[in-house]
């Protein structure tokens, strides 16, 4: 393939994520969840009790540690998240979830499993499996 090929691949992953995230935010937006996409992200990566420090939580949300501070600063206002001294070592936290934060997921989950669903209409198992597969073959090829 030319590079001019993949450039164009580069530009579809990119835009296609970014139009994800966009059509995901408008939708709550619209539901008024009265959390962002991002918010949401994190709360879905603490459910089941989950605590965990601040550096996992970005490493699995792909957050930029300052981003994925701002964000928790701002669930912890709402009262979804709070920080809990860790129990080995005092000098940092770990995040997790609040009684409120579970319901809100619990409230909220059946409404962004259908927007998420919106992008795979029209789409086969097999296209989704296919395309899975691909993304990580991408995302292998670019592992540090």
């Amino acid at each position: 393939m030319t590079s001019k090929k993949f450039d164009s691949y580069s530009y579809l992953l990119d835009r296609t994520a970014r139009r994800v995230k966009q059509y995901a935010q408008q939708k709550f937006a619209a539901g008024n969840f009265n959390i962002t996409v991002d918010q949401w992200l994190i709360l879905k990566n603490l459910d089941n009790d989950r605590y965990l420090k601040q550096t996992e939580l970005a490493e699995l949300t792909g957050k930029d540690t300052p981003t994925l501070t701002r964000i928790v600063d701002l669930l912890c206002k709402k009262g979804l998240t709070e920080r809990v001294i860790h129990k080995t070592d005092r000098r940092s936290f770990t995040v997790h979830l609040t009684e409120s934060g579970k319901q809100l997921l619990k409230e909220l989950s059946p409404g962004v499993d259908d927007i998420r669903m919106k992008a795979w209409e029209g789409l086969s198992e097999a296209d989704y499996d296919e395309l899975k597969k691909i993304l990580n073959k991408i995302y292998q090829n670019l592992e540090l």
